[in-house]
C-alpha cells in the first residue's frame, strides 16, 4: 500500500513528505521510499508557532487562522511530494504547539493545530491524525512513537543499536540484538532533551533575527565550551529522570535560554550582554551532545549509533556527539536508505498503515502506558 507520511516537528520550519509502499507482515514489513520533499513554512507563520509553543496568548480566531494555514501547508507538502496522486493513504502529525507529559495523578495532553477533515478533502484521500491521543488517554507519555517504527523498519545487529533524532528535540531509540541473552529486551526509547530548539532561539537572539540556525556548526565552532557549566546543566533534574519521559519547547524554550544565558554570564561574572555568542552556541551546542551522551551511558551498552534529524548536518554537534560517546560507531542513518529527514514522515507513514490495518503502533515499555493501542483518527474526504 502506497502511504504519505507528513511531519514538522519542533522547530517548525516546515514540513517533510514522503511517500512509501508497505507490503507484507506489518511488524516486519517490506517497503521502498519512493518520494520525498519539504516545503519550508513562510516565516511569517513559523513566528506565529513558535511564539504560540512559547506560551504567547493567542484568539481563538488567530488559533483557527493558524490551523488553517498549517493544514494548507501540509496539503502542499503532500502535493510537491505526491503529485500525480499515487497514494492511498495519508498520516499527518500536525504541529504541535503544547505537549503536557502526565505528572503524578495529573493525566497528559498533547495539541498538534491540524483540520484533518479538511486535509482530507484537500487531498482527496483518506488522512490518519492525532496519533498521540490513544495513549495519553491511557496514561502513557504519547511519545515518543518513532521506536515503535524504527523496530518494525530496521534489521537488529549482533548489540544493542542506538537511533538518535537530532530535531528539536533529541529522542533515542535503543533496538535489542538479534541474538544472544537481551534478544528478548523490550526496545527502548525516550526524549534526551534540547537538539536544535536552543541553539536556533540563541542564534535567532545574537543575529538579531537574522538568522535562524548556526549553519554547519559553523558560529558555534569559532567558541570555547564552559565545560563545568555543561556539567552543572546535566544535573537538572530532568537529565536525571529516569525514561520514560518526553519533553518540548514548553520546557526547552526562550525562557530556558535565557535561565542559561544568565548561568554562562555568571560563570564569567559579567553581564550576559557581554557574552561572546560563539562561545555561548560553542557551550550549548556541547550540551545537547552531553545529555545524550550521558543517556547512552545510564542504559544498555550500545555497539552503534545512527543518528538523523537536521541536527547531523552540524558538523560542530556531531563532533561532540563522537567526542562523547567513544567507543560507540556512529553514522549517518542515510546509509542504510532513510535520509536525515526522512525518518520521522516515515514513521507517521507506516503509523498511518498500521492504523488501517488495525495494528497496536505504541510501546508501553517506551510510552509507559499499560497497553498498546491503535493510534490515530481517520478522517476520509466527502465525496
Amino acid at each position: 500500500m502506497r502511504v504519505l507520511g507528513l511531519m514538522s516537528g519542533t522547530s517548525a520550519d516546515g514540513v517533510d513528505a514522503v511517500l512509501a509502499d508497505f507490503q507484507g507482515c506489518p511488524r516486519s514489513p517490506r517497503w521502498q521510499l519512493l518520494e520525498r520533499a519539504f516545503v519550508p513554512y513562510e516565516a511569517e507563520l513559523r513566528d506565529q508557532l513558535i511564539g504560540l509553543s512559547q506560551g504567547q496568548p493567542a484568539s481563538a480566531e488567530v488559533l483557527l487562522a493558524l490551523t488553517e494555514a498549517v493544514t494548507e501547508a501540509q496539503a502542499a507538502a503532500a502535493q510537491a511530494c505526491d503529485p500525480r496522486g499515487r497514494a492511498e493513504l495519508v498520516g499527518c502529525h500536525g504541529q504541535t504547539i503544547w505537549h503536557r507529559p502526565p505528572q503524578g495523578e495529573r493525566r497528559g495532553s498533547s495539541w498538534q493545530l491540524l483540520q484533518g477533515p479538511l486535509l482530507a478533502q484537500l487531498l482527496e484521500r483518506p488522512v490518519v491524525f492525532d496519533f498521540r491521543a490513544a495513549d495519553l488517554a491511557l496514561g502513557g507519555q504519547g511519545a515518543p512513537l518513532v521506536p515503535a517504527t524504527d523496530s518494525a523498519l530496521l534489521p537488529r545487529i549482533g548489540g544493542w543499536r542506538a537511533l538518535l533524532n537530532l530535531g528539536g528535540i533529541a529522542n533515542l531509540t535503543l533496538l535489542p540484538p538479534r541474538r544472544g541473552p537481551d534478544r528478548q529486551a523490550a526496545v527502548q526509547g525516550w526524549d534526551c532533551g534540547p537538539a536544535n530548539t536552543l541553539l536556533d532561539l540563541a542564534v535567532q537572539r545574537f543575529s538579531g533575527g537574522q538568522q535562524s540556525f548556526d549553519a554547519g556548526g559553523e558560529w558555534a565552532a569559532r567558541g570555547q565550551v564552559q565545560e563545568a557549566v555543561v556539567q552543572r546543566w546535566l544535573q537538572e533534574p530532568y537529565f536525571r529522570q529516569a525514561p520514560p519521559k518526553s519533553t518540548g519547547r514548553e520546557q526547552l524554550g526562550r525562557n530556558d535560554l535565557e535561565r542559561r544565558l544568565q548561568d554562562l554570564a555568571q560563570a564569567q561574572s559579567a553581564p550576559v550582554e557581554a557574552l561572546d555568542p560563539a562561545d555561548a552556541l560553542a557551550t550549548l551546542t556541547a550540551f545537547s551532545a552531553a545529555v545524550v551522551a550521558q543517556d547512552l551511558a545510564q542504559g544498555p551498552a550500545v555497539l552503534e549509533l545512527l543518528v538523523a534529524g537536521g541536527g547531523a548536518r552540524n558538523g560542530t554537534l556531531m563532533h561532540e556527539l563522537r567526542r562523547r560517546c567513544r567507543g560507540l560507531q556512529l553514522r549517518p542513518l542515510a546509509e542504510l536508505g532513510i535520509g536525515d529527514s526522512d525518518r520521522e514522515a516515515l514513521a507517521f507513514a507506516l503509523l498511518a498503515w498500521w492504523h488501517h490495518r488495525g495494528v497496536s503502533g505504541s510501546l508501553p515499555s517506551v510510552t509507559g502506558a499499560p497497553r498498546p493501542a491503535v493510534l490515530g483518527v481517520c478522517a476520509r474526504p466527502s465525496l
